[in-house]
């Protein structure tokens, strides 16, 4: 029998958020959802939240949201960002999650760009509300959430309460059928480099990426994560759909917890009452949990740890280790929905390694998961060696790479060149296939025709004693054009002890003499701040301390 030469058609197959969501009520409707408010934490099911999700739907539909129409939000990580993560998409809206870090200037640029008809906001931020509704015309309408009182208008345009609006609009919602292809969410990078670019991403894009996240932690390495795991949601939701973790936990039928605004003692309370198995986040949260007063009188034993945004330092995992907690590294961008990586190795690697073996492969950037195509490619586009050595820049291909930056042809054109995305991520390739990002292509020094990798060597002054936190940036230089400067916050009591003698002595121990580390690398200049400024995603700023300390050398010439 030969094959048709045309594939039958079947309406309703395509690949949508809406398979996620059947299969939580039908599958896992008794499964717990955790959430914590302004008047304490509260519990509901999984069948309830799919019927609040109908509610709201019903709800949008009768305020006008309807085809692709963008949905803004202004929230923290609360059930109801949770619930709008459905209703929208799946009403065949967009969702457009806002980062709340970024400057005045930024958001009404993010707001113009995307032209939002609504925008649901929590009334922490009603004042910003305020402003962004009486100068965004695309708007038409405000809900808000977490409060006993709503206005009748917000920044000039009508304003409603979510949970009044759940109470009126109750009954079943038929969500209609969708192309797989049809746009569900609506991001922008953190502008680190200029203004934010806008990104979309499909239904098809959300699932198979929430599925292959799924697969990838149940058959790699020893570190599996299933249902009877416990997520708590760190991960801001306004930045990359919170990593696609509400969808890949939900896919999984995972007890979530949704703990509102940050805070790390509510974090802690939270990890000790829901049971808490696992985590995600930059590595400056993991840091925060760890050094808080009131770390040390809560068991974090066997609590994961899922590294991204930015490499971790092997000190602050080496820290985690010590209180039971182990760490593995995620890789992602804004336009890659986020997941292209995690540091699980294949299972067979387990038995042929030593723990300590095991913990530097668990601190590399990671393997593909399922799905992604990865290169590691110099200029010329050619594969570089295998070699853990030759530096080249990341490329990749996948279902949940979007597929252009909104509004902006030209950045298209040189980000998706020659039929890859190119992440401007510079890395070396490792014969398993992992790879380890050396630097940004932005953030790398380029010294005496050299690259040195401030990521890496970061990483290793992070093992000294008395750093606590440690942030390298190229500095002008008269004769090498560049060198690297450390800014380093001290632990306590190391105050009047870091300086670059200390810093440099600590390196040619434990590095240089050992072929680690070139001699090259060494930092020019340590200079000891009170604080590192972070990025809209966490990271440490380097564009706000190249600005403030990048003429050091020079000037001290």
């Amino acid at each position: 029998m030969s094959m048709p030469e045309k594939v039958l058609e079947r309406p309703g197959y395509d690949v949508t958020l809406k398979y996620i969501y059947d299969r939580m009520n039908n599958l896992f409707p008794d499964v717990e959802i955790a959430y914590k408010t302004n008047k304490g934490v509260f519990h509901y099911k999984y069948s309830d939240f799919t019927y609040r999700v109908q509610n709201i739907a019903n709800a949008l539909n009768s305020l006008g949201i309807s085809q692709l129409d963008k949905v803004a939000t202004l929230d923290w990580n609360t059930h109801w960002h949770y619930e709008l993560y459905f209703s929208v998409p799946l009403m065949g809206s967009v969702l457009h999650p806002v980062n709340i870090r970024l400057s005045p200037n930024e958001l009404l640029y993010v707001f113009n760009t995307a032209e939002d008809k609504m925008l649901v906001t929590h009334a922490d931020f009603l004042q910003l509300a305020e402003v962004i509704a009486s100068k965004i015309k695309s708007i038409k309408s405000v809900i808000v959430l977490d409060t006993d009182s709503v206005p009748q208008k917000v920044g000039g345009v009508p304003a409603y309460h979510y949970e009044d609006l759940i109470k009126e609009h109750k009954g079943k919602y038929e969500f209609p059928i969708l192309s797989e292809d049809r746009p569900a969410f609506m991001g922008f990078t953190s502008g680190t480099t200029g203004m934010p670019k806008g990104v979309y991403h499909s239904h098809k894009a959300m699932v198979l990426h929430a599925m292959s996240s799924a697969l990838h932690f149940a058959s790699f390495g020893q570190t599996r994560i299933s249902s009877s795991d416990v997520i708590m949601h760190v991960v801001p939701m306004y930045h990359v759909y919170s990593w696609g973790l509400p969808f890949t936990t939900s896919l999984l039928g995972q007890k979530q917890v949704y703990p509102g605004r940050f805070n790390t003692k509510v974090y802690l309370d939270l990890i000790k009452a829901e049971k808490v198995t696992y985590f995600a986040g930059v590595p400056t949260i993991l840091y925060m949990l760890l050094t808080d007063p009131d770390s040390d009188k809560y068991d974090l034993n066997n609590l994961l740890f899922i590294n991204g945004g930015s490499a971790i330092p092997e000190g602050l995992a080496y820290l985690a280790s010590k209180r039971g907690i182990k760490v593995v590294v995620g890789y992602g961008l804004t336009e890659t929905a986020p997941v292209l990586t995690l540091a699980l190795p294949p299972a067979r690697y387990y038995g042929k390694m030593n723990d300590n073996e095991l913990f530097k492969i668990q601190l590399r950037t990671g393997y593909p998961i399922p799905l992604v195509d990865l290169r590691v490619v110099d200029t010329n586009m050619n594969e570089v060696p295998k070699d853990g050595k030759t530096i080249g820049e990341i490329v990749v291909r996948s279902p949940w790479v979007s597929p252009e930056y909104y509004k902006d042809p030209e950045k298209t054109e040189k980000a998706w060149a020659n039929g890859w995305f190119h992440t401007g991520d510079l890395a070396v390739w490792y014969e398993d296939g992992s790879i380890l990002i050396m630097d940004r292509d932005k953030d790398v020094i380029k010294s005496g025709g050299e690259w040195i990798s401030s990521l890496r060597l970061e990483d290793a002054i992070s093992q000294h004693p008395g750093v606590s936190l440690v942030a390298v940036i190229a500095a002008k230089h008269e004769k090498w054009v560049e060198r690297p400067v450390a800014l380093i916050v001290p632990k306590k009591g190391w105050e009047d002890k870091i300086n670059t003698e200390e810093i440099n002595n600590f390196l040619i121990q434990n590095f240089v003499n050992k072929g680690i580390m070139s001699k090259w690398w060494l930092p020019e200049k340590v200079i000891v701040v009170n604080e590192i400024p972070l990025s809209s995603t966490g990271k440490a700023n380097k564009r706000i301390l190249r600005e403030q300390f990048g003429e050091v050398l020079i000037k001290n010439q």
